[in-house]
């Protein structure tokens, strides 16, 4: 908490009837919070809506002059927030698709990671999601890192998005046993709908993300 947020948890205390008729409680005269000032700490904290927040957090993310620190707490907010299905079909809504699925492929391995786990997140157990993610081509970027990235942890935030692309959508399914290398592909037509038959793909990826590079 800031100082700010502090000044007006303060201002809250002693300013409640209680304190007000407490002649022991302390009091904080110099703290300077004219109603003026009140007003704009207040505004600052004012609460916003969840569309807004992950855009705020979006342009962080994507803002050129951000610290990677920086970056990485706004990914934190932003994979928190698609937790609900309502915020992630929010997503295409906020044209924030495209640039979630952009840092899939940022220079930063902290990025791609938090970026590959924000999709898994906002597709699973989504059939909006995963369509979305299927229609704007998405898949044989997750293929790529789950398969070829240099980190593990990016491997194994792509496997879990590729597992969450997959299970109950059988378009998703089939797009990813088509792009993956031939090592993994199966002898015969998975089903989505069977857990253990996707599971039969997923394992294959996930053992090989585990595998030193």
């Amino acid at each position: 908490m800031d100082n700010r947020a502090l000044n007006v948890l303060k201002w809250g205390i002693e300013n409640s009837d209680v304190s007000r008729n407490d002649p022991t409680a302390q009091k904080h005269p110099g703290m300077g919070l004219d109603p003026k000032g009140l007003q704009e700490v207040l505004g600052i904290y004012a609460a916003k809506s969840d569309a807004e927040l992950m855009e705020d957090a979006m342009k962080t993310i994507t803002d050129p002059n951000t610290s990677l620190d920086a970056k990485i707490a706004a990914f934190k907010d932003f994979e928190l927030l698609v937790e609900g299905i309502d915020n992630a079909n929010n997503l295409e809504n906020g044209q924030l698709w495209r640039r979630l699925v952009d840092q899939l492929e940022h220079e930063e391995d902290e990025l791609r990671r938090y970026a590959a786990w924000c999709v898994g997140i906002a597709v699973q157990n989504n059939r909006r999601g995963q369509e979305r993610l299927l229609a704007i081509g998405t898949i044989p970027t997750l293929v790529n890192l789950a398969t070829e990235d240099l980190n593990e942890q990016v491997r194994r935030k792509a496997v879990f998005a590729l597992s969450c692309a997959s299970r109950n959508f059988q378009p998703g399914l089939d797009t990813v046993v088509e792009k993956v290398p031939p090592r993994f592909k199966p002898k015969e037509k998975l089903d989505a709908a069977d857990m253990s038959s996707v599971d039969s793909l997923i394992d294959q990826l996930k053992e090989d993300a585990a595998r030193a590079r």
